[in-house]
């Protein structure tokens, strides 16, 4: 199957669409729960897709972990304003704002080269299970990007995070980034998926909007230069501000 084209510039699939079928999803209860290790493939990942459960887990007294595979260092090619490994730094520092603002404690940074995720696939798969058997106890569960996201660097994060899950015996949940903008409820790459939708108790909601605001580097132009500018403009955000997030299991 080609891989999706993802156009940041067009307004993508109409959000309607999506909301239909968040109606045919089941409920993710998070009763049995005891900890959650959240693995992003690039800082702010976690927020978008999880940041709400994150929030929700905190408050329920739930051990979090959260895991940055890559510093995000690719997101701005050719800008004047910063150069990879000075991004990387900006984001490191955003993503410990946002973390600090759902209640979790600093993430860990793998440092894997933003853009090769899949190079390191197998030692991104030994190292998150090395980190889940190390907590391994009834009721841990791990979130990672889903492995049919689009974005190369999802994909081989989801896999390897399906991988260290599948041999740590830990629940996996995949949250989805860009798949809310190219794809449609009936594409392929969604048959025999099972999204479950988890409703954002009013607090975690609050928490994630604001853990959102924490990353500028991604949400605002960092210049009038055409390669500073935002990667994720308005349009983009609505997906993930709503009251609900949706992972597949």
């Amino acid at each position: 199957m080609a891989p999706p084209v993802i156009d940041l510039r067009s307004p993508g699939t109409d959000d309607a669409l999506w909301a239909t079928w968040r109606e045919r999803s089941e409920a993710l209860p998070l009763a049995e729960m005891t900890r959650l290790t959240v693995v992003a493939a690039h800082p702010d990942d976690e927020v978008l897709g999880a940041g709400g459960l994150i929030a929700a887990a905190r408050a329920r007294g739930v051990e979090v972990a959260l895991v940055t595979v890559t510093d995000g260092e690719g997101s701005h090619p050719g800008s004047p304003t910063y150069s990879p490994p000075e991004l990387a730094e900006v984001r490191a520092r955003e993503v410990r704002r946002a973390a600090a603002e759902l209640g979790a404690d600093r993430p860990i940074r793998w440092g894997i080269p933003d853009g090769r995720v899949a190079e390191s696939e197998a030692e991104v798969a030994d190292r998150l299970h090395a980190l889940l058997a190390a907590h391994e106890a009834p009721g841990s569960w791990c979130a990672a990007t889903w492995r049919h996201d689009g974005h190369p660097d999802h994909e081989a994060l989801g896999r390897a995070a399906a991988t260290a899950a599948e041999r740590a015996g830990v629940r996996l949940l995949e949250y989805p980034i860009w798949m809310w903008h190219w794809a449609t409820p009936d594409h392929p790459r969604l048959a025999g998926t099972r999204p479950a939708l988890f409703d954002l108790p009013a607090t975690a909601h609050a928490a994630k909007c604001r853990a959102i605001g924490h990353f500028p580097s991604q949400t605002q132009r960092l210049s009038p230069a055409p390669q500073d500018a935002p990667i994720l403009p308005e349009h983009i955000l609505r997906r993930f501000t709503g009251p609900t997030e949706t992972y597949f299991r």
